[in-house]
């Protein structure tokens, strides 16, 4: 009920909760554990994300790029290396003005075990197919990564490799490794 206004039922004035105190961004980072990361850290965050995408632009490049009506195994990556680059810089020349990113925690190697993991899928895919690596992946990443539980973990994994197998072996036909 708005201030002020009394209840339907007694006739008598509503109690309104009395307001908190206000929440300072110090509070917040106090409560949460992560202090900001400063400026020097967002710009060594931006540089090594423009140095990955140009890595990859250039892997893209030699894996030859054909043309827009038949494209080459090249010419995605370079687009996704491309926009990681421009956003990259685009962190360093405009990001500063915005909020302060968090600290490098034992959290953040998360990121890395993904990215290792990843690696993982890419280097069995072509051994065993996509099915048990992706399995793999899913599993590892909705359980250790994400914190599901094992029963969810395991559920939404197998949906997982059911649905891409689905779309790309059924549906789309694609040459991708695979098993079944």
């Amino acid at each position: 009920m708005p201030n002020g206004s009394a209840d339907a039922t007694t006739g008598e004035p509503a109690e309104v909760p009395a307001a908190g105190p206000a929440v300072e961004p110090a509070d917040e980072w106090a409560e949460d554990g992560q202090p900001p990361a400063g400026p020097v850290a967002n710009l060594a965050a931006s540089l090594v994300t423009a140095a990955i995408g140009v890595a990859g632009a250039v892997s893209a490049v030699a894996l030859g790029l054909g043309t827009l009506t038949q494209p080459g195994a090249g010419l995605w990556p370079l687009a996704i290396s491309v926009a990681v680059v421009v956003l990259s810089l685009a962190q360093v020349l405009i990001g500063r003005r915005g909020g302060d990113g968090e600290k490098f925690s034992r959290y953040s190697w998360l990121s890395l075990v993904g990215l290792v993991t990843l690696l993982g899928l890419v280097a069995l895919l072509p051994v065993i197919g996509f099915e048990i690596p992706a399995l793999l992946l899913s599993l590892v990443w909705m359980k250790f990564l994400g914190g599901e539980s094992w029963r969810s973990a395991v559920l939404y994994s197998v949906l997982v490799v059911g649905v891409l197998y689905g779309v790309f072996v059924g549906a789309l036909g694609t040459n991708v490794p695979h098993l079944f």
